[in-house]
């Protein structure tokens, strides 16, 4: 059985499954994260580990690869799986309520290639316990305090 993060499914509503692939990045006693942009302006930034969904005929491991270059202009090295969790929600982009299935992994940095393509993310290091403080998502914080040891 997968672990459940944060809110419930609503009995009323239909969710649509989104697999996705997310990363903790470590570099000495600091720890790579995404700052989303708002969707609208009622929204704050969301803080995030890198990835995202996995498109259709994409793996996971793939997956993590091109979210990871998308959201934070670098490469990864050495992926090594540490779970997966299930969280529902509402994906404002794509204005859908999801039941989103993170498989996570902790990997290295390789190198920073330049900065995020993907519009709206911005790339963050900071202190691994500040990071995981700002983690919008309580399946992120569990698993990045997971890959501290």
């Amino acid at each position: 059985m997968i672990r459940r993060f944060g809110t419930p499914p609503a009995a009323d509503r239909r969710y649509k499954l989104r697999p996705g692939a997310y990363v903790v990045l470590l570099q000495g006693s600091d720890m790579l994260i995404t700052r989303e942009a708002p969707f609208d302006q009622t929204q704050d930034a969301e803080y995030q580990l890198p990835g995202g969904g996995i498109d259709p005929g994409e793996s996971p491991v793939m997956a993590l690869h091109r979210e990871v270059l998308e959201e934070t202009g670098w490469t990864l090295a050495a992926p090594r799986r540490l779970g997966a969790f299930r969280r529902f929600c509402y994906m404002p982009d794509y204005d859908l309520w999801a039941e989103k299935l993170c498989s996570i992994y902790v990997a290295r940095p390789a190198r920073a290639l330049g900065p995020p393509t993907e519009p709206g993310h911005s790339a963050i290091w900071m202190p691994a316990p500040n990071a995981i403080a700002l983690l919008a998502n309580s399946g992120d914080q569990y698993f990045a305090h997971l890959a501290l040891g």
